[in-house]
């Protein structure tokens, strides 16, 4: 089945789209990597983004127009992914959409809001499309997340010792295999969420985040503004656990900085990376991880990748790139094998992973323009993930 996954993450710049050719052998889930590419939001959509996620208010108005803009950005970029990545040709597509609220109580997740409507996707490219993957899971009690913790655990199953699999979006999140355990995943904190608030908001909105890390490069830790960060009670939370932009954004970091002497804007920048790298080598020291594989869009910024190196000197650091899944592209692929598992009657997420009293099938289905076909349903889920040369 070729399937075409698409996604949005926190840091809302682009849609991402990975397109790949998938297989059930036995227990083994076989996916070939056929591409990827980004498709920038326009930017009066970018803007209406960053003006409606929490904290800010809003009015259902703005949440429709939102739901059309992401939808119809989708929508081009599943286009171009088709045209560009399959040569016209595939089978399904899979849109996580943009997260605009993780609703969360005391730990628990009450609901969790993606908009991007699946219409102008099914519309756009006559395929049927599997959305709301996250919902599904919430109802059955889970947290809705990290749901990369399928794709993660399956890959992870092959490598000896405690591995984890660590992604970088605005938010971190881990996957950690240990031997005879139940696979773990959860949210560590935040990512790139703080530092690209902190950038925003210390350039007047003229650079979205630290480029390079250069900005983190240039300053120092402030030693009371880590220990003040760190204070947060969710970093002490059992796992599972989930978090968002509806707890880390500028608001927050402001509240902080209010109560500590003023410090250099370059100096916060660096402090929030080493925020990162710290909370992220806390809950790997946790759970005995003996090899970090790492994803997303912090892999880019030498200066965070080089801090969590040194919170963890025993413990290599590589990127997923070396696993066969492009670190770029890891999350839009997770998606799309969520996609391949519903459309075969299978569940996309793990109990230990989420929470959830049970495993399900996720996400809803909007047909193409032809009759909608499903495979027969598979007998068993795979347990591993194996991926094949491209080409």
């Amino acid at each position: 089945m070729r399937v075409i996954g698409l996604m949005s993450g926190t840091s809302y710049d682009a849609v991402e789209a990975a397109a790949a050719d998938l297989a059930l052998d036995g227990d083994t889930l076989i996916l070939r990597p056929l591409g990827h590419l980004s498709l920038p939001y326009p930017d009066d959509l970018k803007d209406l983004i960053d003006v409606t996620m929490p904290p800010a208010a809003t009015t259902t108005r703005a949440i429709c127009s939102l739901d059309t803009g992401i939808g119809q950005s989708f929508a081009r970029a599943a286009e171009c992914a088709l045209r560009e990545l399959c040569n016209g040709t595939a089978d399904l597509v899979v849109s996580h959409g943009q997260t605009m609220h993780h609703w969360v109580e005391d730990g628990v997740v009450r609901g969790t809001l993606q908009l991007g409507q699946p219409a102008w996707i099914a519309e756009a490219t006559g395929l049927p499309v599997v959305s709301d993957l996250r919902s599904r899971d919430v109802a059955a009690g889970g947290q809705g997340a990290p749901l990369v913790g399928m794709t993660d655990t399956l890959l992870l199953r092959a490598l000896p010792g405690t591995p984890a699999a660590l992604n970088l979006g605005g938010i971190a999140n881990i996957t950690v295999l240990a031997p005879g355990a139940d696979p773990l995943a959860f949210d560590t904190g935040p990512a790139n969420a703080l530092m690209d608030a902190a950038v925003r908001h210390f350039t007047g909105g003229a650079a979205a985040y630290d480029r390079d890390g250069r900005r983190a490069a240039a300053g120092r830790t402030v030693p009371e503004l880590l220990r003040a960060l760190r204070e947060d009670p969710y970093y002490r939370r059992p796992a599972p656990k989930s978090t968002g932009k509806e707890h880390f954004h500028l608001p927050y970091l402001r509240r902080a900085l209010a109560a500590l002497p003023e410090a250099r804007p370059d100096d916060i920048v660096a402090t929030l990376a080493r925020l990162t790298a710290v909370t992220v080598a806390d809950a790997c020291r946790a759970h005995g991880v003996t090899e970090l594989v790492a994803s997303g869009g912090g892999t880019r910024n030498p200066v965070l990748m080089r801090m969590i190196a040194e919170e963890l000197p025993d413990v290599p650091v590589r990127l997923s790139d070396e696993l066969g899944l492009p670190s770029d592209a890891k999350e839009a692929l997770a998606f799309a094998v969520l996609g391949f598992l519903t459309a075969h009657g299978l569940p996309g997420t793990l109990p230990s992973g989420t929470g959830a009293r049970r495993a399900t099938v996720l996400g809803s289905i909007t047909p193409g323009r032809t009759p909608l076909w499903l495979p027969d349903p598979a007998a068993r889920p795979p347990r591993l993930l194996r991926v094949a040369a491209t080409g």
